[in-house]
């Protein structure tokens, strides 16, 4: 902490003391060297709305050391209910210049840049040069969201996205994840159709989105005489919405908070593990289970050794792993897409995975088995020296099942020496 205190954490900067306090907890958190990174980090902020300007603004504070906001909108009195800074007084100001001017009086150590630009194709390289470390998008307008993280993509720059935050109302549904695991969210939704149709891309964008269904629709656009009309005629710019979605403040300001969190723990190389989306439904376990049952009988003649019901399916599947393979740990698609088929394992032994997948086998199972015990489709008489290799020795017992198609590795019990038994983790 002495180091911390007598160098300035915003290098080049020379309010030293002042700065050091400012950060003092953060940099306890994280430790000094990557709050250093933190303070040495360029991020651009598109979109400066309710989400936008409250992850601004929390990245301000976290001691980024240098941030371009860029918005082409005005500061409306509609949007005071969920902008971070801005106040009556501030109506009618580019969103960029309004942050720009309350920042400097919060940490004016940073190098705030603002441009009151609408970004397109033909602003992307005064907008995206310099080598950003992080891209945040808050962008609501599809074609402009879809034509950023493209350009991010194309450069190979790191970019966090914000999908709808209006008409929800349950902070405890807001989630990161995958694009292609967004499936609830409608504006994920078209995204995801035009980054794959436009440009070939599938997934790999990190959004923030909620997991709740929207709870109110867009107004009808009414024009002066009180009339509905149509939208489209009162566009200044063309593709942007002109009717109003109802928004609760809150629900942006934590999306904000949620990417601003993200950002900071990134910039640090601070490891959070995301909570996995598992978009199963009830019916879906029930399947599930069936399932089981029925490749029991059909392959062994009986299911007797299916002894789990639905609930402990719904256990195994969404406690013990969380939605993820149990080769791989990767959540793929919805379903039975989020888990590898066993097609292709069944009928191989350990030695051919120690032939052909070395890494798999050296790092992976044994370490899953020195703590863990494993069912597996495999017979003892071929499993047993391996998992004694791992360190299990002989209080292995063993069942040979399928899970609805899924590797049975999945389903584990931790053995209890004392009891000489086993139970569920």
């Amino acid at each position: 902490m002495e180091k911390g205190l007598e160098t300035c954490t915003i290098a080049g900067k020379k309010n030293d003391k002042a700065v050091n306090e400012d950060l003092l907890k953060d940099e306890i958190f994280f430790g000094f060297e990557s709050q250093q990174k933190v303070s040495a980090s360029y991020v651009v902020v598109i979109g400066l709305g309710g989400v936008g300007s409250h992850a601004a603004s929390m990245l301000l504070r976290s001691g980024v050391g240098k941030l371009l906001l860029v918005d082409f909108d005005q500061v409306s009195l509609s949007s005071l209910n969920r902008h971070a800074v801005a106040t009556r007084a501030d109506v009618g100001i580019p969103k960029a210049q309004c942050l720009k001017e309350h920042f400097s009086s919060i940490f004016p150590e940073c190098q705030v840049d603002a441009k009151v630009l609408l970004y397109d194709s033909s602003t992307e390289e005064e907008i995206l040069s310099g080598h950003p470390d992080f891209v945040l998008d808050c962008i609501d307008n599809i074609d402009t969201k879809v034509a950023l993280l493209a350009a991010c993509v194309r450069r190979g720059l790191k970019v966090l996205s914000a999908t709808g935050a209006g008409a929800r109302a349950d902070p405890t549904r807001i989630r990161i994840a995958d694009l292609r695991e967004s499936t609830n969210d409608p504006l994920s939704r078209s995204v995801r159709h035009r980054l794959r149709k436009d440009h070939g891309i599938e997934g790999g964008i990190p959004v923030v989105f909620s997991l709740e269904k929207p709870k109110a629709k867009l107004l009808p656009f009414k024009g002066p005489n009180g009339e509905e009309e149509n939208p489209s005629d009162y566009q200044i710019v063309p593709g942007f919405r002109v009717r109003i979605i109802p928004v609760l403040g809150t629900i942006p300001a934590i999306f904000g908070q949620v990417m601003a969190s993200y950002v900071v723990t990134e910039l640090a190389g601070f490891q959070v593990q995301t909570e996995p989306i598992v978009n199963f439904d009830t019916d879906h376990y029930h399947t599930l289970h069936q399932r089981l049952i029925e490749h029991e009988e059909l392959v062994y003649g009986t299911s007797q050794q299916v002894q789990v019901d639905v609930e402990e399916v719904m256990y195994i599947v969404k406690e013990l792993w969380h939605g993820r393979s149990a080769r791989d740990q990767l959540v793929k698609e919805v379903g039975r897409g989020m888990w590898r088929s066993v097609d292709e394992h069944e009928s191989r032994t350990l030695d051919d995975i120690k032939e052909k997948e070395p890494e798999f086998y050296n790092s992976r199972p044994r370490l899953l088995l020195s703590r863990w015990v494993s069912y597996t489709l495999a017979p003892p008489n071929t499993i047993n020296p391996y998992l004694r290799e791992a360190g299990v020795g002989d209080t292995v017992q063993l069942r040979n099942f399928m899970f609805d198609n899924f590797l049975i590795t999945a389903f584990v019990e931790r053995w209890r020496p004392e009891t000489h038994s086993f139970h569920l983790p």
